[in-house]
C-alpha cells in the first residue's frame, strides 16, 4: 500500500479508452490510492468499448493543491476534454507543481492543449497523435512507457503493464 491516502484524479469523458481507465485505476487502488473519477458532468458515460463509467467528482470541483497526481487515459475522451479551460488549467497546475501527470495513448491531446509539453522533451502515445506531439516540440519515442520529468507517458492499450509500472514507480518516488 505504497500510495495509501494519496488522492489521484483520472479525467474521463464519453469514449474514454476503457482499459486505459480501469486497469490503471485498479492498480492505483491496489497501492492504496484514493482514485477520483472526474468528468465534466456527474452522469454515467460509456467508454470506447462500451463499459459504463460513473464519475464521482466534477473536474471543476478539483483543487490542484489537494491532488497528488492526475491521469489522462486515452480513447476519444482527451479530444473532448481538451476543449475546456477547466481541464487545461487543472492539468497545467498539476504539471507546474511538478506533480506526476500520467498520459497514455490519446491523452497527449489534452497535454498539448494544456501547454505542458516542453520543447525537446520525449513523448509517446497513439501514432494517431504523433504529428501533433512532434508539432508542439515533443521528440517522438516509440517505447511502451517512460518517465520524462514529472510526466509518465504510455503508448497504447497493449503497453498498460509498462505504463502502470512506470506510473506507480514515479508516484512512490513522489
Amino acid at each position: 500500500m505504497k500510495l495509501k491516502g494519496k488522492k489521484i484524479a483520472m479525467l474521463v469523458a464519453e469514449g474514454v479508452e476503457d482499459y486505459e481507465y480501469f486497469v490503471p485505476m485498479m492498480r492505483l487502488q491496489e497501492e492504496g490510492a484514493q482514485v477520483l473519477t472526474a468528468a465534466l458532468e456527474l452522469k454515467p458515460l460509456k467508454g470506447k468499448n462500451g463499459l459504463t463509467i460513473t464519475p464521482d467528482a466534477l473536474i471543476e470541483s478539483l483543487n490542484a493543491d489537494e491532488l497528488f497526481s492526475i491521469i489522462i487515459p486515452g480513447g476519444w475522451a482527451p479530444d473532448k476534454l481538451r476543449r475546456y479551460d477547466v481541464v487545461k488549467n487543472l492539468v497545467k497546475k498539476i504539471d507546474d507543481a511538478k506533480k506526476i501527470v500520467g498520459i497514455i495513448c490519446h491523452g497527449g491531446s489534452t497535454a498539448i492543449s494544456a501547454g505542458i509539453i516542453k520543447q525537446g522533451q520525449r513523448v509517446t502515445g497513439s501514432t494517431g497523435i504523433k504529428d501533433d506531439l512532434v508539432n508542439v516540440g515533443g521528440v517522438w519515442v516509440d517505447e511502451p512507457a517512460f518517465r520524462e520529468g514529472n510526466q509518465v507517458w504510455g503508448r497504447v492499450v497493449a503497453d498498460i503493464p509498462d505504463f502502470n509500472r512506470e506510473l506507480v514507480n514515479a508516484l512512490v518516488e513522489g
